[in-house]
């Protein structure tokens, strides 16, 4: 799983108290599958009599076929059209009656929907959703006008933005090979071609119980959802097209990739650098966690080593920080960015960054911040035990992209192990130039007036 977002406890020795001991194990979590094959994950939270219902399909963009980038995030909008048994509108009229919320979202590697309500509507959020995984009507009418949104969806979120379209177009160089180079929403020319039969297909190849994972927190017991799961979601065939993911591999790089972007509307100019690195699912053992706390420890708040050395110290930079994404199915990614000061080139600040992290490479960490950054991490995953919504998105994101339950249960145990020297290594070893793609972004230079 990747990183939480950061949350700031005071000290180490906070977490030594059997509260919080206690907190880190988490809830008591079952795990079972139907006999149509649907995993089914129950987190009682008894606190208040509210649930949260997620079905998560192992299906995102990297799934789809050559061609017809987007078409997973596009079923995910048609899947608010309705079926036969509840025409379109109607779930989500009969969810604002209640006082119910709902979403849904799409990545590369999974498509999720989620409803949090009252917990004696769980039967009828089942129902709904059981009737969806196979019933869904999809017309000309409802499909057309619906491509038109996704359309103008990624004309404002996407074509409008200059650090979107740069990010998109790093993404691409980064995966050469793999199709994690796509972008989520999809190339708009292939989006534009996108129809009817093409939804249709994705969902009768990936929408299926077997396909699925459905995730309920809040006041309820594990018999309860077994029995709720079973008369709706096990009265399912189970999909007979899911197959393994096989997807092609991304080849070793071997060359440092650079890619700029100049647009007038740009105010403040930007530098982010993307490497290749490994995710949950293929590190070696303790790898990825290295890299998370490696992350932390680079650019998490005011304390980190980039922030620090660029903000505080030399002064090149009004803000600078690093992540890593390592909930994903293949390969993942390690990033660093920063925002250069005023009168401060984008040259001297990526001298700046560079010089960061060698010195890390070199020289390795300091035990205070290592622990400082473990406890960090680990106070978040408790935290998050006080959201429904967080704890049911953490297990299905990782175990949509490969994790077990019992993997993410333990993810803080695997941090407390993190060493310095593991730390150092991941730096060394992945932190690598021909590993990345460096993108600048920059204001269009004013034009100047030619002599008359």
């Amino acid at each position: 799983m990747s990183t939480l977002a950061a949350v700031a406890v005071a000290g180490s020795a906070a977490l030594a108290t059997p509260r919080i001991a206690e907190a880190i194990a988490g809830p008591d979590i079952s795990h079972f599958k139907l006999e149509n094959g649907m995993e089914v994950v129950v987190i009682p939270d008894r606190r208040t009599p509210v649930v949260t219902h997620m079905v998560w399909y192992r299906v995102g963009s990297a799934d789809e076929e050559a061609g017809k980038t987007g078409i997973a995030h596009f079923l995910e909008h048609l899947m608010f059209k309705g079926t036969k048994k509840n025409p379109s509108g109607r779930f989500s009229k009969v969810l604002a009656e209640i006082g119910g919320q709902e979403n849904a979202f799409t990545s590369q590697d999974y498509t999720a929907y989620f409803q949090r309500v009252a917990k004696e509507h769980l039967p009828m959020l089942m129902e709904f959703e059981a009737d969806r995984m196979t019933g869904l009507v999809l017309t000309d009418a409802n499909v057309l006008p619906e491509r038109d949104v996704v359309l103008e969806e990624r004309r404002s979120r996407t074509d409008s933005d200059p650090s979107a379209i740069l990010s998109e177009a790093a993404q691409a160089a980064l995966f050469a090979n793999h199709p994690y180079g796509k972008p989520v929403i999809g190339w708009e020319h292939e989006i534009r071609a996108l129809n009817r039969q093409d939804a249709l297909d994705f969902y009768r190849v990936h929408y299926a119980p077997n396909n699925a994972i459905l995730i309920v927190a809040g006041d309820v017991s594990a018999d309860e959802v077994r029995t709720l799961a079973e008369k709706t979601y096990g009265a399912i065939p189970a999909g007979t097209s899911i197959n393994p993911r096989v997807r092609p591999e991304e080849p070793e790089p071997r060359a440092q990739r650079r890619v700029e972007l100049t647009d007038p509307r740009v105010r403040q100019p930007q530098l982010s650098r993307y490497y290749l690195a490994p995710s949950y699912a293929n590190a070696a053992v303790g790898e990825a966690e290295a890299l998370d706390v490696l992350a932390h420890i680079l650019g998490s708040g005011s304390l980190s080593r980039l922030y620090r050395a660029l903000v505080v110290e030399q002064q090149v930079a009004v803000n600078a920080g690093a992540w890593y994404q390592g909930t994903a199915l293949d390969k993942g990614r390690f990033g660093v960015y920063a925002t250069p000061r005023p009168g401060t080139s984008l040259d001297a600040l990526e001298t700046a960054i560079d010089g960061v992290l060698a010195k890390v490479v070199a020289e390795g960490v300091e035990s205070a911040e290592l622990e400082r950054a473990k406890t960090r991490l680990i106070a978040d995953s408790v935290y998050a035990q006080d959201n429904q919504s967080r704890l049911a998105r953490m297990y299905g994101a990782g175990m949509t992209t490969g994790s077990t339950v019992e993997q993410i249960r333990t993810w803080p145990d695997r941090i407390r192990e993190v060493r310095p020297e593991t730390v150092r290594e991941a730096a060394r070893k992945w932190l690598e130039l021909r590993r990345s793609v460096t993108s600048r972004l920059l204001p269009a230079a004013p034009k100047t007036e030619k002599p008359s």
